[in-house]
C-alpha cells in the first residue's frame, strides 16, 4: 500500500511538473530583440549583426528545437544551400593541423586581437584522440571515426557537410555552423576531416 502510495504521489508529481511547463508563457520574440539590440547599441555593427537571429535561428528558439518535421526539412534545405565544397574535389587536409584546430578555442571573442586565426575547440564537446584525458562531452565520441566508416568516401562528405553547416544535416543542431559563419575556412575543415578520417591520425590508432 506504501508503495502504491509513493508510486501515485510521483505520478501526481510528474503531472503537475508536466503542466506548469506546458502553461509558461510563451517569450515575446519582439521583447528580445528589443533587449538584444540594446545590450549590444555600443559594439560594432559585425558584433550587431552577429546579435540578430536568422530564420533558422529563430525557428529553433521560438520552437525550443522541437520544430515539425516540415519546418525541419525547410532548415535543412536552406542551410544546405550555404555549403561550398571544396573546389578541387579534396575533402582531406594535413591530420597534424587538424589537430591543432581542433584543441583551439580562440577566435570570435571581445578580448581577440585582430588576426586571431579561430579554432574549432572540438575538444570542448567531443572525445577524439582516445589518449587524450580532456575533453567534453556534450557531443557523442569521435574516436576511431574514420576506422569505423571505413574511410568511406562518401562519410567523408557528409561529416565535411555537418562541419559547414551543421544545420544543414540536422536541423537545431547544437553544433556550430563554422564554415557558413565563417568561424573556419575550407582548408581548416579539410584539416580537421584529415584528424577525423587519416588512417595515421591518432583518432583512428
Amino acid at each position: 500500500m506504501k508503495l502504491f502510495r509513493f508510486a501515485l504521489a510521483g505520478g501526481l508529481l510528474i503531472a503537475a511538473t508536466s503542466a506548469i511547463a506546458q502553461d509558461r508563457p510563451q517569450a515575446d520574440a519582439a521583447r528580445i530583440d528589443t533587449m538584444m539590440r540594446a545590450m549590444f547599441s555600443r559594439v560594432s555593427p559585425e558584433w550587431q549583426a552577429r546579435a540578430r537571429l536568422d530564420d533558422t535561428q529563430r525557428a529553433c528558439t521560438e520552437r525550443r528545437n522541437q520544430v515539425s518535421a516540415a519546418e525541419a526539412d525547410a532548415i535543412q534545405a536552406r542551410e544546405r544551400a550555404t555549403v561550398v565544397l571544396p573546389p578541387d574535389g579534396n575533402f582531406l587536409g594535413d591530420w597534424r593541423k587538424g589537430f591543432q584546430v581542433a584543441n583551439n578555442g580562440r577566435g570570435g571573442q571581445f578580448s581577440d586581437p585582430a588576426g586571431t586565426v579561430a579554432g574549432g575547440n572540438c575538444f570542448a564537446c567531443h572525445q577524439m584522440d582516445p589518449k587524450e584525458v580532456s575533453y567534453g562531452t556534450l557531443g557523442p565520441s569521435l574516436a576511431a571515426y574514420g576506422r569505423d566508416r571505413n574511410y568511406d568516401p562518401e562519410l567523408i562528405r557528409d561529416a565535411y557537410i555537418k562541419i559547414y553547416n551543421s544545420q544543414a544535416a540536422v536541423a537545431c543542431s547544437n553544433m556550430p555552423r563554422f564554415g557558413a559563419m565563417k568561424v573556419l575556412t575550407i582548408d581548416q575543415i579539410k584539416d580537421v576531416l584529415a584528424y577525423l578520417f587519416d588512417r595515421q591520425s591518432p583518432v583512428n590508432q
